[in-house]
């Protein structure tokens, strides 16, 4: 998910590499930590496979700052990874917020269509977050625990507003 989230942010403008930390930060949300230990090396390793490229550009007090920029194999890498958001990219709602976050990116409505077919599709099979006695999935109405019917409750309210989303942005789409 990093990878998408620095050329997602890059494929809207080049950044300093500070700015680029904030934005992923920020778009993972409360609780959300990227050390400079993890974002410094991924963007050595895309630089060296030619998706990112540095330039220098003069700072604020007079030294010298490095911009990040995607490159066009970079913006190609972007697309890739959009239009091939499968399995957990899809699956899990944290993953996918990254993958919507960046969507618009991908050029090709019917690619973009695609992606948010495999999200209905995983919503379209109610969650179950626990079990009864008798395996049988636990519903809201048969949880006595407040603070799970709580859970429940919140995604459950969670998951019917994407779902109206979803089926109005599709339905938008043709």
């Amino acid at each position: 998910m990093l990878e998408l989230q620095i050329l997602g942010f890059l494929d809207e403008g080049p950044l300093h590499g500070y700015e680029l930390r904030r934005r992923v930060i920020q778009l993972g949300g409360p609780g959300t930590r990227l050390s400079e230990g993890a974002l410094y090396p991924a963007l050595t390793r895309l630089e060296h496979r030619g998706l990112v490229s540095r330039s220098v550009a003069p700072g604020a007090r007079g030294r010298a700052k490095q911009v990040l920029s995607i490159t066009s194999a970079g913006r190609q890498r972007l697309h890739q990874l959009l239009r091939e958001a499968t399995g957990p990219d899809v699956a899990s709602t944290p993953r996918f917020m990254k993958v919507l976050a960046f969507l618009s990116r991908l050029p090709d409505p019917r690619e973009r269509r695609t992606v948010l077919l495999r999200r209905l599709a995983v919503l379209d099979t109610p969650p179950s977050f626990f079990t009864s006695p008798e395996g049988r999935p636990q519903r809201l109405g048969g949880e006595e625990d407040p603070y799970r019917r709580g859970m429940l409750l919140t995604a459950r309210a969670a998951r019917n507003a994407e779902l109206e989303w979803l089926r109005e942005e599709l339905g938008t789409m043709g």
